[in-house]
């Protein structure tokens, strides 16, 4: 073997994973914008349609960047963190994409009379933590003990998903409170919960950015 293939086996592989990540966080963000869009134009239906199509399509495409990074993960002798990380940071991204894509599927799919407002805000809420993720994965190639704003940006996911959580507990009640038909309710009750379990994985993924901050930075 000639030295600059074995070398090139002990070299960080920076540029494999760094557009990775980067390409699966503009995943995230896009999908949470057509999500927050759907739920804000839900009484168009064709539109309604239309954006659930195109979260289907960052669903997909986030699928296809997650194995990309395992791949690279299993033929890379050195990576810029531990491979564990790196791949739990992707996994994670990866559940986002997946639970952004079932609310939205379960709108289309129940066809709910109305949304509260309840899921408004939770939606913006989740485009607000895509926004975040993207920022902190964005600066995981230069990350240092002195960069607070990447402490910033896994900080701000945690604040945001508490946010949701008092949103989804009054969204709850509210719900239990005024809807009279019970075929709405379960509908209603199931979208709340899975806009709720999207803001979680968020927060997980700021769990998983906030623990290679620690490692390395």
């Amino acid at each position: 073997m000639k030295i600059n293939s074995l070398l090139s086996l002990f070299s960080p592989k920076d540029v494999i994973f760094f557009p990775l990540l980067n390409e699966s966080a503009a995943s995230l963000l896009q999908a949470s914008a057509y999500l927050e869009e759907l739920f804000k134009n839900s009484d168009d239906l064709e539109k309604r349609k239309e954006l659930g199509r195109l979260i289907k399509e960052e669903e997909i495409k986030g699928d296809r960047v997650t194995n990309q990074i395992v791949k690279a993960l299993n033929e890379t002798f050195i990576t810029p963190f531990d491979r564990e990380d790196i791949n739990k940071l992707a996994d994670e991204m990866d559940d986002v994409n997946d639970e952004i894509f079932r609310s939205s599927h379960k709108v289309l799919l129940y066809f709910p009379k109305s949304l509260p407002a309840c899921t408004i805000k939770i939606a913006e809420i989740i485009h607000k933590g895509t926004i975040e993720i993207q920022g902190g994965v964005n600066e995981l190639a230069s990350i240092k003990k002195t960069d607070l704003r990447f402490k910033q940006h896994y900080r701000e996911i945690k604040r945001l998903e508490e946010e949701a959580d008092g949103i989804y507990e009054d969204g709850i009640m509210n719900l239990f409170q005024k809807e009279t038909d019970p075929t709405e309710l379960i509908k209603l009750k199931e979208i709340i919960q899975c806009l709720e379990k999207t803001a979680n994985k968020i927060n997980n993924t700021g769990k998983v950015l906030k623990t290679i901050f620690v490692k390395y930075a």
